[in-house]
């Protein structure tokens, strides 16, 4: 008798953070593609989920800005059930002191980047979408509903994934495919690290301190992003989980 079908999600950011957490709560119900820059720590992940079974696990570093290299990474998948996009950076700074390439930087990774992997992805996630349904996540940011000052580009650019997410939603809602946005608050990550660290150089103060150290305690874990995240793919057909929002307790 032939085993059913394990459905695929493919991960990018999946070597740290929001992303590897995602991938340990996928893995149990789908095969993975992770995606990352650091092929190391994506080895080193993956080969820890392929340990604990039943799952198989392909890694893909690349570059995501690099479009003949991202491109080249996706091809050959014709078939995808859920595509996260959990890759991203965060510049901070007043809008008098951010430069063009800061700007141009933030949004080639968290906007256009994330356009052309789901572009390039679009007939393997229609594929599935046909049969099963299939789902795109967008990892998006508190900063994606609300801009502060200092946070202006960041802010921006993910005002503009809200809004692409917006109209893949609308276009491909046909073809099966569901569009996720997550808004999570400030998330214990290396890059929350150096966000409170901007904060306290630029001589403001930083919740996420205690003592004059960072204290991660204070924001959301990744583990409960990906909750956010399973949540949203494993809801019944019937049901879209268009955005959620996911802030910390207290």
């Amino acid at each position: 008798m032939t085993a059913p079908r394990r459905p695929l999600a493919l991960i990018t950011g999946a070597s740290q953070g929001i992303g590897a957490a995602t991938a340990r709560l996928l893995a149990p119900r789908y095969d993975l593609v992770l995606g990352g820059r650091d092929e190391k720590r994506l080895e080193t992940l993956a080969g820890e989920l392929t340990e604990a079974g039943p799952v198989t696990v392909r890694t893909v570093a690349v570059e995501l800005t690099d479009d003949d290299a991202l491109a080249a990474a996706l091809d050959g998948i014709d078939r995808l059930d859920a595509l996260v996009h959990s890759a991203g950076v965060g510049e901070l700074g007043t809008v008098a002191e951010t430069t063009a390439q800061t700007w141009r930087h933030q949004f080639d990774v968290n906007v256009v980047a994330v356009a052309e992997t789901t572009r390039l992805l679009l007939p393997a996630l229609r594929a599935a979408g046909a049969d099963s349904g299939a789902d795109v996540v967008l990892v998006n940011s508190g900063s994606g509903l609300t801009a502060r000052a200092g946070w202006g580009s960041y802010a921006a650019s993910k005002f503009a994934l809200r809004a692409f997410g917006d109209a893949l939603r609308a276009e491909e809602s046909g073809h099966g495919i569901r569009v996720t946005s997550v808004h999570p608050g400030r998330v214990d990550t290396a890059m929350q690290e150096r966000v409170v660290a901007h904060e306290r150089s630029a001589g403001g103060t930083s919740i996420g301190t205690a003592d004059g150290e960072y204290d991660g305690s204070r924001f959301l874990r990744p583990e409960s992003v990906g909750a956010a995240i399973l949540a949203a793919l494993t809801a019944t057909r019937d049901a879209h989980l268009t955005e959620i929002v996911v802030r910390p307790q207290g």
